[in-house]
């Protein structure tokens, strides 16, 4: 089991973030623009803890070198089901430098981006609190 999964799954926010590069880059499903920096993206993935219900991890696939992962995913958020997976590349010192998450239905999506709306002047704060940050919208 990857340590980001066991993280997420342990909803162990400090663990998250540990494993962060400094450098990392989020892609996230429902905005243009990747976020770059530990700060942002940590921020990011406790708002999604928050807004995510009946998180499971229910597949795991690694290449043969260790360094890419696909970490499939059930939720519900607002009432939809949601379904997703979550794309991990770690650099040589084991920190994720590289993070792309996609979802589907379109619908669920919809909610997920409308949810994640309602919590990005919370992230946005929690963000600059940490040094590095770059805050949502820049």
């Amino acid at each position: 089991m990857h340590p980001f999964r066991e993280a997420v799954e342990n909803r162990d926010a400090a663990a998250i973030e540990a494993l962060l590069a400094d450098d990392v880059v989020f892609t996230s499903p429902v905005a243009f623009k990747p976020y770059t920096g530990k700060a942002i993206t940590a921020a990011i993935l406790r708002g999604v803890m928050r807004v995510f219900e009946d998180f499971v991890y229910v597949r795991e696939i690694e290449n043969a070198d260790g360094r890419d992962h696909a970490l499939v995913f059930t939720a519900t958020v607002n009432g939809r089901r949601i379904q997703g997976c979550d794309f991990l590349h770690v650099d040589e010192e084991g920190r994720i430098d590289d993070f792309t998450v996609m979802v589907r239905p379109l619908s669920a999506a919809q909610a997920l981006a409308e949810a994640m709306g309602a919590q990005f002047d919370r992230i946005g704060r929690e963000a600059a609190g940490e040094t590095g940050a770059r805050t949502p919208g820049e």
